[in-house]
């Protein structure tokens, strides 16, 4: 049986209106507190990688605002890496460097993340669709393997650093003697030197390939939002984890619906015979033709409310908002004769025929609904 995950506030131990300084202090606090190197207890690893995978979301503003509105259910698998990802100290092995003097390994070795940008329909965000979206990215060369040498000869270890990728320098000033950690000149990082270099791709490691990878657009995504698919970035040298792909997704118009929240609208229009008396109209929504009820008296601007109609809420619970029809009432603008005699005899059950002095009134009337409502092509 699976259990729920902890509330990302509750793990960096902060109010929900944090700000970033806050968010910031208390993720430095909780992973200097549950680092395995320095807290031997048996779920220290479980909790440092939650206390990171909290901090990677409310500290970006776009995915906090979603955990905030939706929770988990809203994550998408976006969030946490594991134990890396500290971008906002500088990497990973930087705050540890900093406060124990470099236990850790710094994280240059990481691929680099790619950004993507999609444009879907209005009725394929409500719905979410497959993507196959083409992709010129830095790969493990296929030569080599990633190792830089070309085969058949050695890999070595670098003699500045010996295998390290850094090199730290001792300096002494006023306020005493302080140790400074560098990236290898030799080896830029990598710890290993090549005596022959790979004639693929020079001896980097990698080359550049064109891939087509398929991405889910999830059900319900808006304007604007930001996907994250861990992995498909750039490859890392050497051991380091490769990047992430950033997909931005823009939502094309619709020509009848308009998106709020998780309600759409559009309007409908009303004849003014079936306002006053009742009735049903069919309406377009997101699922096909439905009908709606029009009930006696509707006024032009009334509002009807088709439940559950709308938009899927992100994070698969199954919830949709509704389809708001913004009723118009429309009246004519060409009639028949009889139908102007019909609207006459209304006209005056409503006790407005008296329009003149003296007999002949009613005429009046009737030549006035003639001139108003028959067409261009009646008239002589």
């Amino acid at each position: 049986m699976t259990t729920s995950k902890r509330d990302y506030y509750e793990v960096l131990a902060v109010e929900r209106n944090a700000t970033p300084e806050d968010l910031k202090k208390a993720f430095r606090k909780q992973a200097l507190k549950f680092h395995p190197d320095r807290n031997k207890e048996a779920d220290a690893g479980t909790r440092f990688k939650q206390v990171n995978e909290a901090y990677q979301v409310l500290s970006d503003p776009q995915r906090k605002a979603q955990y905030d509105q939706f929770g988990h259910a809203g994550m998408n698998g976006q969030a946490g890496r594991g134990f890396d990802g500290f971008e906002g100290f500088g990497g990973f092995g930087d705050i540890f460097d900093s406060f124990f003097g470099g236990s850790t390994r710094q994280a240059s070795n990481a691929g680099a993340d790619l950004e993507f940008r999609v444009n879907v329909s209005f009725r394929d965000a409500a719905f979410g669709v497959p993507r196959e979206l083409e992709l010129t990215r830095l790969e493990r060369c296929e030569r080599c393997e990633g190792r830089k040498a070309e085969p058949g000869t050695d890999v070595v270890e670098c003699p500045t650093c010996h295998g390290e990728g850094r090199v730290r320098r001792t300096q002494r000033t006023f306020f005493g003697q302080f140790q400074q950690v560098t990236s290898c000149p030799t080896c830029q990082s990598q710890g290993q030197t090549v005596k022959v270099a790979c004639k693929n791709c020079s001896g980097r490691g990698t080359e550049r390939k064109t891939r087509r990878i398929e991405v889910q657009i999830p059900a319900g995504v808006e304007h604007g939002t930001k996907l994250i698919v861990r992995g498909e970035g750039e490859t890392g040298s050497r051991s380091g984890r490769s990047g992430d792909l950033y997909v931005h997704v823009g939502v094309d118009r619709d020509e009848k619906f308009t998106r709020r929240g998780n309600d759409v609208t559009m309007a409908a229009e009303v004849n003014m015979t079936m306002a006053a008396l009742g009735g049903v109209i069919s309406v377009e929504t997101l699922d096909g033709p439905r009908d709606i009820e029009i009930k006696p008296g509707t006024q032009s601007g009334a509002i009807s409310r088709i439940k559950g109609a709308g938009i899927p809420h992100m994070g698969g619970s199954g919830r949709r908002g509704d389809q708001l029809v913004d009723l118009k009432v429309v009246t004519p603008n060409k009639l028949s004769e009889h139908q102007i005699e019909l609207l006459q005899e209304l006209a005056e059950s409503f006790g407005i025929e008296k329009i003149g002095d003296g007999d002949g009134s009613s005429q009046r009337l009737f030549d006035r609904f003639k001139d108003a409502f028959r067409g261009e092509d009646d008239k002589s």
